[in-house]
């Protein structure tokens, strides 16, 4: 991470009310903008990512497709295609599905307060992975991975299980 990435924070509404710089948001518990990507094949399985072993926090744990924070002066569906492409690999055509709020600790003294904003997409590209982000990749059903989430919840980052029920709401829309 470098030290001079920022977040822009904002209140529950999503407003903007500043700029700080990212781990110090994360160890502040500050509230700040992000997103996050589910890319579904047209099978309807779900694209995961095994987050690299190097990250500062939920280090090898399967997640969504991708997820990050849009800089000061980006606007997020933006941000959100840019990550596509430099964590991925891949482009697709993404539309927010919805936004939640969540504010959990990840690990000691690291705390993701976030209003996010959840994209889905469907495409059958396959990714080419940033090993600087993700380790691995592998399509899982949606039922699947809620067996897999009950079962093995240690696996998977805090805001997939947060946000899973919202996202398997979308799919059932969808496929």
């Amino acid at each position: 991470m470098k030290a001079e990435e920022s977040v822009i924070l904002v209140d529950e509404n999503d407003n903007e009310i500043g700029v700080m710089e990212k781990m110090e948001a994360h160890i502040q518990g500050k509230r700040h903008r992000a997103f996050s990507i589910f890319l579904f094949n047209k099978k309807g399985e779900l694209l995961l990512q095994k987050r690299a072993a190097d990250k500062y926090h939920s280090a090898g744990k399967w997640t969504n497709t991708c997820c990050s924070h849009p800089r000061p002066g980006e606007a997020t569906e933006d941000a959100a295609n840019r990550r596509l492409g430099e964590e991925m690999g891949m482009e697709a055509d993404i539309s927010k599905a919805f936004s939640f709020l969540y504010d959990t600790e990840i690990m000691p003294g690291i705390t993701e307060h976030e209003y996010d904003h959840v994209y889905i997409g469907i495409t059958d590209v396959l990714p080419v992975l940033n090993p600087a982000e993700a380790s691995a990749y592998r399509y899982v059903s949606m039922k699947d991975l809620a067996d897999e989430l009950n079962a093995e919840p240690d696996k998977y980052t805090k805001w997939l299980k947060i946000c899973f029920e919202k996202v398997m709401e979308c799919h059932r829309k969808i496929f």
